[in-house]
């Protein structure tokens, strides 16, 4: 009998520093993970770039420089998408599951290149609308129907979730 009793005042010790010892990875990494997060991009702003740099260009010219940043812009922004749910994931299965796997945070980071690119996009567009270029009505009217979209979208989501509440209160 006393020799159960050591054994499970034992285990007991050692359970207990295994939950501190994970509980101490657990808020160092709660606290420092996010640090090496990829962050998602829309919520990346623009760095300033200065319109005059397009200054001596034509409004044809305007509108294929929009083009192609606006190309590289979807493209880099769908990297960093990638990368920014790839670390959520890991920060995920890092906190519940292995904390070893907050390592594999560290990845291909495109902030600062998606921020030059935005900056670049907006000096365009102020660039064509001192030029009065038919492409700066064109981008506003995109933004505009983007705009309306991303609002009706928000109208359906709220209605589902009211919906759901309303089936929850049935219950």
């Amino acid at each position: 009998m006393a020799l159960f009793l050591i054994i499970c005042l034992l285990f007991n010790k050692i359970f207990q520093f295994l939950i501190y010892f994970d509980l101490f990875y657990l808020y160092l990494f709660f606290f420092l993970g996010p640090i090496g997060c990829a962050t998602a991009p829309d919520k990346i702003s623009a760095t300033y770039v200065s319109p005059l740099q397009y200054q001596s260009y034509s409004c044809d010219q305007v509108g294929q420089e929009i083009l192609r940043v606006n190309r590289k812009v979807m493209e880099v922004s769908g990297q960093q998408q990638k990368e920014a749910s790839k670390d959520a994931i890991a920060m995920g299965v890092g906190l519940v599951v292995f904390w070893p796997a907050l390592f594999f945070l560290m990845g291909d980071d495109k902030k600062d290149e998606l921020a030059r690119l935005k900056g670049e996009f907006d000096a365009l567009e102020q660039s064509a609308i001192q030029k009065e270029c038919s492409v700066a009505a064109e981008l506003e009217e995109a933004r505009r129907q983007r705009e309306e979209k991303v609002k009706e979208e928000k109208e359906k989501s709220t209605e589902v979730v009211s919906e759901d509440i309303d089936e929850f209160d049935d219950i």
